[in-house]
């Protein structure tokens, strides 16, 4: 089922999510349910409370088949630094600039109930980084350094794509 994606401003997204205590099979409908929604808005990433739910629950995917189901997920280490464009499915055409660190270890459940450590870099850890926020009622606009006009996107991109 395709969920409708929660739009900026609303308390929903500002909230620091509970977390999860027993993996059941809802949960895993709400994974995939999440997934399917993901896709359907051509994201990279989603988290619960984007879709109403206030748990720490959150989907990855930032090549095509290597999903990442994140389950209580807690950055355990952190370094190196990187600044690049973010935007965010709940917060449409609005893009902007953010520092975050390059390199980051995550440790979480999956929906086995396996905790997994997962090292991360670059993009894909900006990814996860951005949607462990939203499970701590964090935005990408509280850490904006420049907003880019979406008419300027593409551009921007292109003149900064070997930084």
């Amino acid at each position: 089922m395709r969920y409708p994606v929660i739009i900026h401003p609303n308390e929903k997204l500002m909230k620091k999510n509970r977390e999860v205590t027993e993996i059941t099979e809802e949960l895993w409908t709400l994974l995939d349910d999440m997934h399917e929604t993901m896709v359907a808005h051509d994201g990279v990433g989603i988290a619960a409370p984007q879709i109403g739910k206030n748990i720490q629950v959150a989907i990855v995917e930032v090549e095509e088949g290597d999903l990442f189901e994140l389950i209580n997920p807690t950055i355990i280490s952190a370094k190196g630094e990187d600044i690049d464009v973010e935007g965010c499915l709940s917060i449409p055409h609005v893009f902007g600039t953010v520092k975050r660190p390059d390199e980051i270890v995550v440790r979480y459940y999956d929906r086995e109930g396996d905790e997994i450590e997962v090292e991360a870099y670059g993009y894909l850890a900006r990814a996860l980084q951005h949607e462990i926020d939203h499970l701590n009622g964090k935005l990408f606009i509280d850490k904006i350094i420049e907003r880019i006009p979406e008419e300027e996107l593409e551009a921007y991109m292109e003149e900064h794509q070997n930084d």
